[in-house]
């Protein structure tokens, strides 16, 4: 029997969420503390893991196949976790596999990946109407004569002909449907595994203060600038960061790491997040400063004075 299709899907785990709650009521189970950030001013209730970093039919079209590629990686976190809390994320050559393909899920499994993907395909299909138009004109009209029984004469008609054409295809229509972005994400997330297989990992906790982790949390930043650069394609980037807890960062680097970091630079990790979050940041609830900065930094992004 076929899966059934999945409708509320994570793109931030709940495995990775829930090191950022604290007890809650019996009832409710371990709880976090979201922050709107198109909406700074808001009070957000405490919410549990479940109602938090998901997307309405994020992969429209057969899900469990993606699913079950997510869960390949989610289900190996736990004990990788629990080796980053005992300070022994590199004893175990598969905890450090099971980090670094976290840190490529929360890369590829985002809002931006999907923005990406159907601005390209876009991009892509504007241009394929033009080329057509300018360069095989008389056979899109012979074509739409077939078709419509109607000669077209402007270039505006022989446009929308063109678009109508590009729209009957079948990629364009599995674009439709999904299937095509279901295909893409998996394969874009097998490269870039194998990309950052070439690098090494860094485990880093703050000198003082906390991470908070947003809803596109693995983000790729460039350290050159103050603030740090985010949302850049894999290859220009100098680091993926992944905050995995309120004292511990993942970041692709140049060699395994453990490492401890200032405020200043804990400051920069926390705003790359709210800079780059679609809609909310997650946090633990007993960090009240944590949103105070978060609820700041929001406004100004709001301002247009802080954009990744």
């Amino acid at each position: 029997m076929k899966a059934a299709q999945v409708s509320r899907q994570h793109l931030v785990s709940q495995v990775l969420l829930k090191q950022f709650t604290m007890a809650g009521p019996v009832d409710r189970g371990p709880q976090l503390r979201p922050v709107d950030v198109r909406h700074p001013e808001r009070r957000n209730k405490l919410t549990s893991t479940k109602a938090c970093g998901w997307a309405d039919a994020f992969v429209a079209f057969d899900s469990p196949s993606a699913e079950d590629l997510w869960s390949s990686v989610e289900r190996r976190a736990p004990a990788a976790f629990e080796a980053v809390r005992a300070g022994t994320p590199f004893t175990d050559p598969r905890h450090v596999e099971a980090l670094r393909d976290l840190v490529v899920l929360h890369y590829v499994r985002s809002y931006r990946y999907r923005e990406v993907y159907t601005n390209a395909f876009g991009a892509v299909s504007v241009r394929l109407r033009n080329q057509l138009v300018r360069q095989f004109p008389e056979p899109l009209r012979r074509e739409a004569l077939r078709q419509t029984g109607f000669h077209l004469a402007g270039s505006g008609a022989l446009d929308a002909f063109a678009e109508r054409l590009i729209e009957q295809s079948e990629v364009a229509q599995d674009f439709g449907s999904g299937k095509l972005f279901r295909t893409s994400i998996e394969d874009m997330f097998y490269k870039v595994r194998a990309m950052a297989a070439n690098w090494q990992l860094d485990v880093l906790t703050p000198e003082s203060g906390q991470f908070l982790v947003g809803d596109n949390p693995g983000v790729s930043v460039r350290t050159d600038t103050t603030p740090f650069s985010c949302n850049m394609a894999f290859g220009d980037a100098h680091s993926i960061v992944l905050p995995i807890a309120p004292r511990h960062l993942l970041a692709l680097g140049r060699e395994n790491v453990i490492g401890t970091i200032p405020r200043a630079l804990v400051n920069q990790i926390n705003t790359v997040q709210i800079l780059a979050a679609d809609r909310y940041v997650y946090m633990h609830p007993q960090s009240t400063r944590l949103e105070a900065f978060a609820r700041k930094t929001a406004k100004r992004r709001r301002a247009g004075r802080a954009i990744c």
